[in-house]
């Protein structure tokens, strides 16, 4: 109701005839008084009154109004004031017959409040139509419209079409004295002078010239105001369509955690405002022409508006719901179209929406000749889909439920590319008519870049492509083109935003984890060296395997993200977990830290791996820092990371220095209660194995393999592996289902071969490639 709430205290200083004028008596102000907020949220301009098609809507806003106002009634504690709406309110079934009526009394009466709050000044949303805000700029510094300039541009061309309308009207009263006078004119010419008539002849003849002249000069100001609102329709529809590439570009983002709005909503009551705007133009138009004859100014006008009316048409359809990004072959996957002009559609056949996969090449031909591509490169299943018009959201959809694609035909690879650095789309297209059009028109849609894998083995690398892709690509690009290197501050700000999206913390990585990130990327161990500004390549990120190490960067992150995300998210939300840190900036942290003193940190050996560094007593009585193994993600499923800190002895205290009992005590796991079968319960007991503490160094000590799992059974005492609680032996023991050994356990589940009809070069890759990252060797 903010209209309402600007126009109330403007209501003292109107004359009584245009407030009369203003609420008519068969729609008085009580009513836009009381049903202020609703009246403003309905959308009254999407009428076409003329339509008896929309009769059945506006007979439900006739009965809404009705029923609201009883309601208000009701509730009123004046009686005066009760009666009153109660009268008023039979008094509305005078629309009854009419319901269209209602709307255009409705719409009118807007129109006129905003007419008169721009005239006195008050109105917020009149800026000058050049002077279109911008909003804040996007990560790569170019600018955005402002959402709410829409409201602003299309309530100036609403005004600015009834201005057309008011001169339309005001010419035809005209013309219609003009003929009048003439008519009146030509009964009383050729008197004699001094005939008493005479008076009235030269008096009837200044009159014609009046109105001759006041004629032309409205005349000219309906021309001269047809070219301006058409100039503005173009300026406002180009913000739309900005704001459009806008909502793709933050959809697009929105892959590596950026914040991301997806409801299309005002979009497409923008879109539908500005259709309305253009068939009301066309419609002045043509009254202009009827008028005035088929000059060639409006001609440019004619090829202007139709101009609009197909770019507005064909970029209202939108993927609202993206595929996902990485595909697999045979498996089902959905998707969701969008046509944001969907209540305009004309009646009939249904609408038909046909998806196809097209590859780089062709989206940047498509992008440059607007053409659909005759190549078939993959074979899609449930393809195709109905635009349906959902009545509650007031959207107009096709839902892809079960799509598949059953092969893909690879383009030719150069040098060492990779089948997961090649990137596809969905192409979707169909024709569409809309009300009051002749001809239909073909529109399509594009999805976002994504990547066509035979194997989940392949799922990591290809992620890895996405995430580049989403991260650096620039606004309008020519599909998919993307930068080779990008600033390692870029970096930064991707690896964190995807990070805290990732594990669905608030928690960003800080200046220690990224500083250690850039030392890991470029094999730079300089722990003051500031790399804010090198390049770091799409190379470094996922294609060469780190320094002594035979996975790449984003393997290795991708695997910490996965663990922290299945295991450890609250502990890194509430900042028990340093995170990312080097054995150099670990030694400056821990060294003057008292015996006990530990912090978590990802391993940099293994991926997907969280280890303990602590400080220890060494042989000679002096201290030194000790890694405790990595726990992975098998690790810490069979015993929680609170329990196992419970359990180690050597470690006290949880950098700077915080007791771990308190600081972990909400993570520890309560003793199980004795089994109603009597069998007695058992737990995993985690201990360090002190016969192997002095294999670290002072300095820069390694991960050492010191992490050891015991089963509190009778037997076993004095394993060398672990140290077992004895209980009391009222039942037979029941042995372990596996003996834990000390050191690395490498044990992953061989991945499952594809049936011999899937078999292909590049799906035996992916598995040879599984099989050497769980064994952790190299591919010969």
């Amino acid at each position: 109701m903010a209209l309402w709430a600007q126009m109330t205290p403007q209501l003292q200083y109107l004359p009584t005839q245009t407030l009369n004028e203003l609420y008519p008596d068969t729609f008085p102000l009580d009513v836009r008084h009381y049903l202020a907020s609703w009246i403003e949220e309905q959308r009254w301009e999407n009428f076409d009154v003329d339509n008896m098609e929309q009769k059945p809507q506006a007979r439900r806003l006739l009965d809404q109004m009705v029923h609201l106002l009883q309601e208000v009634a009701q509730h009123n504690p004046n009686v005066v004031e009760r009666v009153k709406l109660q009268h008023i309110s039979r008094n509305l079934s005078v629309f009854q017959p009419q319901p269209m009526q209602l709307v255009r009394t409705v719409r009118d009466i807007l129109r006129k409040e905003r007419h008169i709050l721009a005239q006195a000044g008050m109105h917020p949303n009149f800026p000058p139509f050049q002077q279109i805000p911008q909003g804040p700029p996007a990560t790569n510094g170019t600018p955005q419209p402002a959402r709410e300039d829409g409201k602003t541009d299309v309530d100036n061309l609403v005004l600015k079409v009834l201005e057309i309308q008011n001169c339309r009207q005001t010419l035809h009263q005209l013309q219609e004295d003009l003929n009048w006078e003439k008519q009146e004119i030509e009964s009383i010419q050729g008197q004699n002078e001094l005939d008493p008539q005479h008076s009235d002849q030269v008096a009837r003849q200044t009159r014609i010239q009046q109105l001759e002249y006041n004629y032309s000069v409205c005349a000219k100001k309906r021309v001269q105001l047809l070219h301006e609102a058409v100039c503005a329709l173009e300026q406002c529809q180009s913000c739309l369509i900005l704001r459009i590439k806008s909502w793709r570009w933050e959809q697009h983002r929105a892959t590596i955690g950026v914040h991301f709005d997806d409801n299309l909503g005002p979009l497409q009551t923008w879109c539908e405002q500005l259709l309305g705007v253009n068939g009301n133009l066309r419609q002045e138009l043509m009254l202009v022409k009827r008028d005035h004859g088929g000059a060639e100014q409006f001609h440019t006008l004619q090829e202007s508006l139709t101009h609009l009316l197909q770019t507005l048409i064909q970029s209202s359809l939108v993927v609202d719901k993206q595929p996902p990004q990485v595909i697999k072959t045979q498996s089902k996957f959905s998707t969701t179209v969008r046509y944001l002009l969907g209540e305009k559609m004309a009646p009939g056949k249904p609408v038909l929406l046909k998806a196809q996969i097209i590859t780089e090449a062709q989206a940047r031909n498509l992008g440059q000749q607007g053409v659909v591509p005759n190549e078939n490169v993959g074979e899609l299943i449930n393809s195709t889909a109905i635009l349906e018009h959902n009545t509650s959201s007031k959207s107009t959809c096709a839902t892809f439920r079960n799509m598949s694609i059953r092969k893909i035909k690879r383009a030719d690879r150069k040098g060492s590319e990779s089948v997961t650095e090649e990137k596809f789309a969905l192409l979707f297209t169909t024709e569409i008519t809309i009300t009051g059009c002749e001809s239909p028109y073909s529109i399509q849609a594009i999805s976002l870049p994504v990547v066509v894998i035979v194997h989940g083995s392949q799922e990591i690398n290809a992620m890895a492509t996405i995430i580049w892709d989403c991260a650096f690509s620039e606004p309008n690009r020519i599909p998919f083109i993307v930068p080779e290197r990008v600033p390692w501050k870029q970096m930064c700000e991707a690896l964190s935003s995807k990070f805290m999206s990732e594990v669905q913390t608030q928690r960003c990585l800080d200046g220690y984890n990224l500083h250690f990130l850039a030392q890991k990327i470029f094999d730079q161990p300089d722990i003051s060296e500031d790399f804010s500004n090198m390049p770091v390549s799409w190379a470094q990120f996922n294609k060469e395997v780190l320094p002594g190490r035979n996975f790449t960067f984003w393997q290795w992150f991708e695997g910490v993200m996965d663990l922290t995300k299945k295991c450890l998210r609250d502990y890194w939300s509430e900042g028990l977990i340093f995170g990312f840190i080097g054995k150099q900036h670990l030694h400056v942290i821990l060294q003057n830290k008292p015996n006990g003193t530990f912090l978590l940190r990802f391993s940099d050996s293994e991926i997907g791996g969280i280890t303990i560094a602590y400080v220890g007593p060494n042989d000679i009585g002096g201290r030194k820092i000790q890694n405790i193994q990595p726990f992975t993600k098998k690790d810490l499923d069979s015993a929680g990371l609170g329990d196992r800190i419970r359990d180690i002895n050597c470690i006290t205290h949880v950098h700077p220095d915080l007791p771990k009992n308190d600081v972990f005590k909400k993570f520890f796991t309560v003793p199980s209660p004795p089994n109603p079968d009597g069998y007695l319960p058992f737990k995993l007991t985690t201990v360090v194995n002190p016969g192997d503490q002095g294999s670290s160094t002072a300095s820069i000590p390694p991960d050492t393999p010191m992490d050891i799992y015991g089963q509190s059974m009778t037997y076993g005492s004095n394993m060398n592996q672990g140290i077992f609680s004895p209980l009391p032996q009222s039942t037979p023991p029941y042995m372990p289902e596996q003996i834990p050994v000390q050191g690395p356990l490498y044990q992953s589940p061989m991945p499952q071969a594809p049936s011999s009809e899937e078999i292909d070069m590049e799906a035996l890759e992916g598995i040879l490639s599984s099989i050497c990252q769980n064994t952790n060797k190299d591919l010969h």
